[in-house]
């Protein structure tokens, strides 16, 4: 009984004691942000334009086939249970808003977390174990400046871009069924899916998306720059931030939809 309570709180301080670091984390990268262009030796803007374009522009392939995919599936199913009601017209409106409101921005950000998060959390793991970390701080250069805020701003940035990207062939998916295996006309296909699809289902999901880039960032990075035991380190790393960012994504998710769907901001 004993060692379990041992266990369990040495459990707990764990958690608050990575919960504050995590913290510290953030805070300083929002302070690089806000204080950084106005000093000296700050993070060239083509380094920024390097993690976008690797964030971004390189998961293009990958969010296209998740998200066009999702779209099919969730037509198709829904197609034969809205058919009972004589309501097959409304899958327009249903594949449009599913995706808007959650499964364009959790669907998207979870290929990121995977793809991007997972390389973020094993480049700073290396420089970490081979000491590369140091050798900034030899030189007076701070890590987080140079390393964490470029990757942040880029996740922050292209997690929106790459939700719209998502949705966009989402809905596209969706009109391909609807359209030649249901026989809906084109033109009523899309009209139903804008008279459904509201504004703040667009601005709920980019911000859910905005905040999910800058909770797998942090993640990511935290996990990086905390690496230690060589080569098997960086996988354990690699494979901890991948698992945590999931978590936080769908956690983070659950509380947005709360936020926004179930009080009256």
């Amino acid at each position: 009984m004993i060692t379990t309570i041992a266990a369990v709180g040495r459990t707990t301080l764990n958690f608050i004691d990575t919960v504050k670091k995590v913290s510290i984390l953030f805070g300083r990268t929002v302070y690089w942000i806000v204080v950084g262009p106005f000093k000296r030796k700050f993070v060239s803007g083509e380094y920024i334009f390097e993690q976008m374009v690797f964030a971004g522009v390189q998961s293009l392939s990958i969010v296209f086939f998740v998200n066009f995919f999702t779209g099919v599936v969730l037509a198709m199913h829904s197609a034969r249970e809205l058919a009972r009601f004589n309501a097959e017209m409304y899958v327009a409106g249903l594949v449009s808003v599913s995706l808007a409101r959650e499964l364009g921005p959790v669907l998207t950000c979870l290929v990121i977390s995977g793809r991007v998060g997972a390389a973020i959390t094993a480049q700073l793991g290396s420089m970490q174990v081979t000491e590369q970390i140091e050798a900034l701080d030899t030189m007076a250069l701070d890590p987080i400046r140079f390393l964490v805020v470029p990757r942040f701003l880029a996740l922050i940035v292209m997690a929106p871009a790459l939700t719209i990207f998502g949705n966009f062939v989402g809905n596209l998916g969706g009109y391909l069924i609807g359209v030649y295996n249901m026989h809906i006309g084109p033109t009523l296909y899309i009209d139903t899916m804008f008279s459904f699809l509201a504004l703040k289902d667009v601005y709920t999901g980019l911000f859910k998306s905005f905040v999910f880039g800058g909770l797998i960032a942090i993640v990511s990075c935290y996990q990086g720059l905390n690496t230690s035991g060589g080569a098997e380190g960086v996988g354990k790393s690699t494979t901890v931030s991948v698992v945590t960012s999931f978590i936080m994504v769908i956690f983070a998710d659950c509380i947005l939809t709360g936020m926004f769907y179930f009080s009256r901001m």
